[in-house]
């Protein structure tokens, strides 16, 4: 890993003092798999990750047997996370000058910005996309769009604008991961399967990227798969886009529990080694890989950064401006993080939720009955919601039903599950786009309503 500082373990507990005397091959290794789980996975079209994704344990144990390495007696005692920590996560476009392996790979525009939020109190971890396009006003410079801030002061000046935005929340360490791992990781992992929701067809020539992906069901390549993510020629924008990584970033879930995926470990060790800068160091990796394995995979939760798109009032630069409001609520819901009751433009109350008969509510059909969607939406309408509306079918099947939080307030969920009596939330923007909340209506749903 290029440039990796040694900085103070200040989020690292040690449960027994023995454990600095960890083999060097247990940590390289671990340490390996919590950036494949993660960072890697995260490159620049914003797979981004599943930092932590929670990978099933057994996973791990087995790749470390193979290996000839025991795990469990040599895993008695470690390292613990003591509080909790943010990590920013920067997926690097292209640099078209620089060497295929040299440090000037990690000097471009930042094409995917994730912050990631680990709770050691309750065992979970969020996850914060952030819209390259966001607006940020820096005294003295000339850019405008959180992007280009890697590009101009590297991670240091990324990392203390996407602070300063989020309400001066600390962010205690970094990691880059150049463009270029992104494609051959999905290449590794024997490509992901995934739903196009539409014809994609487009050339970015300064970018050296030309789409052309059909609609449907499809096992995409790394190349199809950086198509998937980078596309943005919808009339969505950002918005379309990180539903995409949202959507990608499950898929590699899925795939990562595929024991095909283990006989590959050296060749993503080498590709780890050649595309990742972090200033993580190995004790923090490691204590970094134990939380993860403690986690449920429901504990972990994707929300969006709230605002809106410049050009909904013809600016033709295509900001996105941050919804303060907004962005107080997923820092108190997500972050755990307190926000003062006033500040500039008036007062803030992110913890009140919008009223639930206010609430957008998308209702999409993923059950065998065709009318499903109709039958529930009719229901929420007689309920008192007067904001209801059924949208396109879900292309896959489910069993259970879900209450997908959009706009990333668990609060609104919280109460739409209690008026529907069930529901599973599920804390992703993979829903309709436009929605508050998504309800989509599984089989167990059909005899219900």
């Amino acid at each position: 890993m290029k440039n990796l500082s040694i900085f103070k373990r200040n989020f690292v507990e040690r449960v027994d003092q023995t454990s600095r005397k960890k083999p060097k091959f247990f940590v390289y290794v671990v340490g390996v798999f919590f950036l494949v789980f993660t960072a890697a996975i995260s490159a620049t079209m914003g797979a981004i990750t599943a930092l932590l994704a929670p990978v099933e344990p057994p996973i791990i144990n087995r790749v470390l047997e193979a290996t000839g390495f025991d795990y469990l007696s040599s895993n008695r005692s470690g390292y613990r996370l003591a509080r909790s920590v943010n990590i920013l996560i920067l997926g690097i476009d292209g640099v078209p000058e620089a060497a295929a392996n040299g440090p000037k790979i990690f000097n471009g525009r930042s094409d995917t910005i994730l912050l990631f939020h680990l709770e050691p109190r309750d065992k979970s971890i969020s996850l914060l996309s952030v819209p390259r396009d966001t607006k940020v006003v820096v005294p003295g410079m000339s850019f405008s769009k959180i992007s280009e801030a890697n590009a101009t002061g590297g991670a240091a000046l990324a990392t203390q604008l996407v602070s300063s935005m989020l309400n001066n929340t600390t962010i205690e360490r970094y990691v880059r991961v150049s463009s270029s791992a992104f494609r051959e990781l999905v290449d590794l992992l024997g490509g992901v399967e995934v739903f196009v929701p539409r014809a994609m067809s487009y050339t970015d020539s300064a970018q050296k990227l030309k789409i052309n992906l059909a609609k449907g069901w499809q096992t995409l390549n790394g190349e199809q798969a950086e198509q998937f993510v980078r596309f943005r020629n919808d009339g969505l924008g950002d918005i379309g886009r990180i539903q995409r990584q949202q959507s990608l970033i499950q898929a590699i879930r899925n795939r990562l529990t595929s024991p095909s995926v283990l006989v590959r470990l050296p060749q993503i060790v080498r590709l780890m080694q050649k595309y990742v800068d972090t200033n993580l160091n190995y004790e923090e990796i490691l204590t970094l890989a134990n939380f993860g394995l403690q986690l449920e995979r429901d504990n972990f939760k994707m929300v969006m950064l709230p605002g809106r798109s410049s050009s909904e009032q013809g600016d033709l630069r295509s900001y996105w401006i941050v919804d303060v409001v907004g962005l107080d609520r997923i820092m108190t819901q997500y972050f755990n993080q307190s926000v003062p009751d006033f500040a500039p433009g008036g007062f803030r109350n992110p913890t009140e939720s919008a009223l639930p008969k206010n609430l957008k509510i998308a209702v999409q059909n993923a059950s065998s009955k065709p009318t499903a969607a109709k039958t529930v939406g009719e229901f929420l309408t007689k309920k008192g919601f007067f904001n209801v509306s059924v949208v396109q079918d879900s292309p896959e099947k489910q069993r259970h039903s879900q209450i997908i939080v959009q706009q990333g307030d668990l609060e609104a969920a919280n109460l739409l599950q209690k008026e529907l009596g069930g529901g599973k939330i599920e804390a992703s923007s993979t829903g309709e786009i436009n929605s508050d909340l998504t309800l989509r209506v599984g089989e167990d749903w059909v005899k219900r309503f």
